[in-house]
């Protein structure tokens, strides 16, 4: 269990300017020189339909990065056709749930928030008459923080229809007290539930204890020590932004983020999220049922490279959205994408992930000494 006292206090931390990205040929980094070609005729031949944009970076270094143009939207938003490239905003859709995971494990190293072991309803003492409820009393926040709440919640189907929970969710007066009232299913802990309610309470907590919005706070504590300077983070009003689903970056952003995570919260050098958290947000805590597991917040995976299971993170979101690490071969890919709300828009990133990349390592998985 994760404890206050294992996270050292964060001290502020200066805004970077954003470093040039190094980039290696893929033979240099130990891939199959032709990567960009397998890529290109994925692509064409229609294996992988719907790419955005992909950035591959290996030991920090860009292996590919290739930018196409399609149809896509902003919360929902069409936006017609857009001619994607690096300065082009993207939705990262439910990617922006495991930025917020982030943005806790900083506000509790700071201590703004409640440690995970703290009772959930407690947080919210404008709801005493949910917290009464004998049936809600064990819950805690680590509870939100793996999507094991055990209430009722289905996002099963299309954002476009209001029986989506977290389309009622938005459409609710209170959207915390929507989410906390929801009847219980489980017992806590005990089966997940995939929840954009459980991250609205954790941006909850996020915007009411450090006094800023989620975009505010964002900008202060993770994206301006990343070098961040450019971002929108969409909702149905300001100061009520979309803590499941509202953020909106660049692909290289998105990856600078993965390799924030890649290097155990460090960044050019300095500890922008607490080490202990980034431990502990990777750690197992539940399975999806689908073959994952979850931490808190983050997706996690193995593959076997060089005979071994190797661990990933990974953050997924609506459409195609991807961003996975996998720290010990030094890995960090970043996707977007435009096939919302198709159920199978899944796939085309996961054929990217293992076949244009696992599968063209041909160093075991054991990055190449940098040059």
């Amino acid at each position: 269990m994760m404890r206050r006292g294992l996270i050292a206090a964060a001290l502020a931390t200066p805004a970077l300017a954003a470093q040039p990205w190094p980039q290696a040929a893929p033979g240099e980094a130990g891939f199959a020189p032709d990567l960009a070609e397998r890529l290109d005729y994925g692509i064409r031949s229609g294996l992988l339909r719907g790419l955005h944009g992909v950035l591959l970076a290996r030991e920090g270094r860009i292996l590919l990065e290739r930018y196409d143009e399609g149809p896509d939207e902003a919360w929902g938003r069409p936006l017609g056709q857009v001619a994607m490239g690096p300065e082009v905003l993207h939705d990262l859709r439910s990617v922006t749930k495991s930025v917020v995971g982030l943005l806790y494990g900083i506000a509790l190293g700071r201590g703004q928030v409640p440690p995970p072991e703290a009772p959930l309803y407690a947080q919210f003492p404008a709801y005493p008459d949910l917290a009464a409820d004998p049936a809600r009393a064990g819950l805690r926040v680590e509870h939100a923080l793996s999507m094991t709440l055990g209430l009722r919640w289905d996002e099963s189907g299309s954002y476009l229809e209001a029986a989506n929970s977290e389309i009622a969710m938005e459409a609710a007066p209170d959207r915390l007290r929507y989410v906390l009232e929801q009847p219980v299913v489980a017992p806590p802990g005990a089966r997940w539930i995939y929840s954009g309610g459980a991250t609205t309470l954790l941006g909850g907590l996020i915007t009411r204890g450090s006094g800023r919005s989620l975009p505010d706070y964002a900008r202060e504590v993770l994206f301006e020590p990343l070098g961040i300077t450019r971002f929108t983070w969409q909702g149905r009003a300001p100061g009520e932004e979309s803590a499941a689903s509202g953020l909106r970056l660049t692909l290289r952003d998105l990856a600078r983020i993965g390799e924030l995570v890649r290097l155990g919260g460090v960044a050019e050098g300095r500890q922008v999220v607490p080490a202990a958290w980034i431990a502990a947000m990777t750690r197992p805590a539940i399975p999806t049922g689908d073959g994952l597991r979850y931490g808190w917040h983050w997706y996690l995976g193995r593959e076997a490279l060089g005979g071994e299971p190797r661990p990933w993170f990974g953050a997924f979101g609506n459409g195609g959205q991807r961003l996975w690490v996998l720290p010990a071969a030094g890995l960090t890919l970043a996707i977007f994408a435009g096939r919302y709300n198709a159920p199978d828009a899944w796939a085309a990133p996961t054929r990217v992930w293992r076949e244009i990349v696992l599968a063209q390592l041909r160093d075991g998985g054991v990055p190449p000494p940098a040059r």
